[in-house]
């Protein structure tokens, strides 16, 4: 019989997010990835795998370099394995496959370069799979990587099978895989050492050879909620690598390198789309979410659950598009900017401008505000802005680049893959995104010169930890607990703040309200739509001209039972930075006025400072950029958002009442419960009294200004412009 004996392999996966704040990853740094470092350079005889994302690599490289040379020191010295990726740490399955391989070759070439080193391994960012990553994963010169022992047991494994790894296939092209422990994920570093000895020594017995992979999140050492005083005041990190080295007779602390050359594969296995357990649950819809959870928590107790668990499965990650629009349009927009870049490339080669465009374009796919559950950022602002940020800059290369192509252009195509038309209406300024089958909608605005985009906003959901937040804070979570099972309130009354839109908060959303609807009725969801055009599909037809291009929107929709007709146009001229609108409402009844509103949002001008404020027409401030107000025989309004240097001034050439309020979510985050400003709603409202032929029309023009001086703060610190506290922000 053979001696008990088994490897175990450490592999940490340290990751921030492109447009994360300073202070956050200097937090992280000082809470996790310096003292794990310091801690382990004093254990000589263990090895570990390391994985780096781009982002937080590149931010070490020109903050603390110092790490960076230890770093490089232990991996000279065979004590650390340095494993690559996608540099911008992206969802692999959301991206082309020719970005796919672009982001993993030049990572893997980078780290080479810096650690001095042969990355062969690779961290898969949320351990999101499908099969068809192999052929590009092995076509980028990588040979291994590691998922969790979820995806194996969804291939039907049994858990005499997930130690040790196999080897998968596509297309003819191979990559050997690592199970990761989910058993390890939840005892490390939360339970005693011991028990994970213990959990060891059982493997070690039962399967002798084998290898055994703990693969999680490097910031679980300092980072998460009351893991510094746990893993290192309370000294659990030291027991933790002095019952490694009193189990060395049987326990052997390697890399995953070393491990697959002292191994060979357990045989072949095809592996189905997964990620890890809890991501699949959160790509679930909610109700589903809801139900999936019910169903778990019935069942654990029943003695039939180890053999049912493996059947029980969440959701497909890629219907994180459908459960939030929000990723569904950036990543569309991405994919947009992704074949202009690969069009360019074809066109002109690799020239420097190109190569900057497709770098932004790069760190535009970091993957942590595409989804969203017990972490992931699809609610914070400050990372959808940063998406936005670098595609807008890109097109602004592109453009540089191509000088051929007209400054002011309007394009219409199915840039959003539903089937139906959008319009590009762009120029040397300003880029407008219209969805005449979504209501007509404005759904993007890119203000060019800074690369922010005014409509990054967030539609209020139901999310399934609602149900936890209506409870109250009655019970908190005390000391150090995994993520996932966390109940922390970081303020008070969340429970009343949750609201959910029935329409997505973009601009140009055209209301018909009950003439005594208020503007407190409008805030709290309350009002009674008595139009069909919110969301209601309109004809479009575009108008070229050599300096000025229009879309031109109208639809034959119902209010109140009788018919109406609204017309509506967009022009952006040359050299403009105004946006030009009109409307035109047609059939209306001539005995019984109509209260008409139309609806702006404006994203990434954070509320609840100073700086950031309303004004009225003469400039005088009248209030926070988080302030309801309720305005009568107004004819316009501007909102200024100091910080980013922005201005954006809404006028209408007819005196009406004005409403605005801020939207703000209740969201969760690693660290708890939580509000998030995520915009501001402007809307002008009439009496809408019909002519003698049953028309009425109003004009409204929005400029924006912008000072981009010297003395404008850097783009990179202002796409992380928000309310959203920096000390709260815990990143995965």
């Amino acid at each position: 019989m053979s001696q008990p004996f088994v490897r175990l392999c450490l592999a940490l996966h340290n990751h921030q997010p492109v447009g994360n704040f300073d202070n956050v990853i200097e937090q992280a740094y000082e809470d996790s990835y310096l003292p794990f470092l310091e801690m382990f350079e004093e254990q000589r005889s263990l090895a570990i795998s390391l994985h780096i994302s781009g982002p937080l690599a590149l931010w070490l490289t020109g903050n603390r370099p110092e790490y960076m040379a230890r770093v490089r020191a232990l991996v000279a010295r065979d004590r650390i394995e340095i494993i690559g990726g996608a540099f911008y740490e992206p969802i692999l399955t959301m991206i082309p496959s020719r970005d796919r391989r672009g982001q993993i070759n030049r990572y893997r070439q980078w780290l080479n370069q810096q650690f001095e080193t042969t990355v062969r391994g690779m961290w898969i960012p949320e351990r999101v799979w499908e099969a068809c990553l192999v052929s590009d994963i092995a076509d980028a010169g990588i040979e291994y990587t590691i998922l969790d022992d979820y995806h194996f047991r969804c291939a039907g494994l049994g858990d005499d099978q997930l130690h040790g790894d196999y080897v998968t296939e596509d297309q003819g092209r191979v990559l050997r895989v690592f199970p990761g422990s989910e058993q390890l994920r939840y005892l490390i570093p939360f339970r005693e050492p011991q028990e994970s000895m213990d959990y060891l020594r059982q493997i070690a017995v039962q399967w002798p050879g084998t290898t055994v992979v703990f693969a999680d999140d490097g910031e679980k050492f300092g980072t998460w909620p009351e893991t510094r005083q746990h893993v290192y005041d309370n000294g659990w990190l030291q027991r933790f690598f002095d019952a490694l080295a009193a189990n060395s007779d049987w326990l052997q602390c390697t890399t995953l390198q070393q491990a697959l050359s002292n191994s060979i594969p357990r045989g072949k296995v095809w592996l189905p789309a997964a990620s890890y357990r809890e991501m699949t649950e959160w790509s679930l819809p909610v109700k589903k979410q809801i139900q999936y959870d019910h169903l778990v928590h019935e069942l654990q107790d029943d003695a039939r659950w180890p053999d049912l668990r493996p059947y029980l499965r969440g959701g497909f990650w890629r219907n994180f598009k459908q459960k939030y629009s929000e990723t569904a349009e950036m990543y569309a927009r991405m994919m947009h900017t992704s074949q202009c870049v690969e069009d360019a490339l074809v066109k002109l080669g690799n020239e420097p401008l190109l190569e900057q465009a497709r770098d932004h374009l790069y760190q535009a796919q970091c993957n942590c505000p595409w989804w969203h559950g017990a972490f992931g950022g699809v609610y914070l602002p400050h990372l959808r802005n940063a998406v936005f940020h670098h595609l807008i800059l890109a097109d602004n290369l592109l453009d540089r680049c191509l000088t051929q192509k007209p400054a002011t252009s309007i394009e219409a195509a199915d840039f959003n893959f539903d089937l139906s038309t959008e319009v590009r209406l762009a120029n040397e300024n300003l880029i407008a995104w219209l969805a005449p089958a979504m209501g007509g909608h404005l759904y993007e605005l890119d203000i060019r010169s800074i690369g922010h985009n005014l409509l990054a906003t967030m539609q209020r959901r139901p999310e399934a930890y609602h149900e936890k937040v209506l409870k109250g804070p009655g019970s908190r979570t005390d000391g150090a607990a995994s993520i996932h099972d966390r109940v922390v309130f970081k303020q008070e009354g969340l429970e009343q703040l949750l609201q959910y839109d029935t329409h997505p908060r973009k601009s140009l959303v055209d209301h018909f309200w009950p003439l005594d609807c208020t503007s407190t009725e409008f805030q709290s969801g309350h009002a009674r739509e008595l139009g069909d055009f919110v969301c209601g599909v309109y004809e479009s037809r575009i108008r070229r001209g050599a300096d000025r291009n229009q879309l031109k929107m109208s639809r034959h929709g119902v209010v109140d039972g009788r018919p109406v007709q609204i017309i509506k146009a967009v022009t952006l001229d040359h050299g403009s930075s105004t946006l030009e609108m009109a409307w035109v409402l047609e059939g209306l009844p001539l005995d019984a006025p109509l209260r008409f509103g139309i609806e702006f949002n404006f994203a990434g001008m954070p509320a609840g400072v100073d700086d950031r404020y309303f004004s009225d027409a003469k400039g005088g401030r009248i209030g926070q950029l988080g302030e309801s107000l309720d305005l009568t025989n107004c004819t316009g309004i501007g909102l200024s958002d100091e910080w980013l240097r922005l201005s954006a001034r809404l006028i209408w050439d007819r005196p009406g009442d004005l409403w605005t309020f801020p939207i703000a979510a209740v969201s969760q985050s690693e660290s708890g419960f939580e509000r998030i400003h995520q915009s501001v709603v402007v809307q002008p409202t009439w009496l809408v009294s019909a002519d003698a032929n049953g028309r009425w029309a109003v004009k409204i023009k929005l400029h924006i200004r912008t000072n981009d001086g010297d003395n404008r703060p850097a783009v990179d610190e202002q796409i992380r412009a928000s309310d959203h506290r920096p000390e709260t922000i815990v990143f995965k």
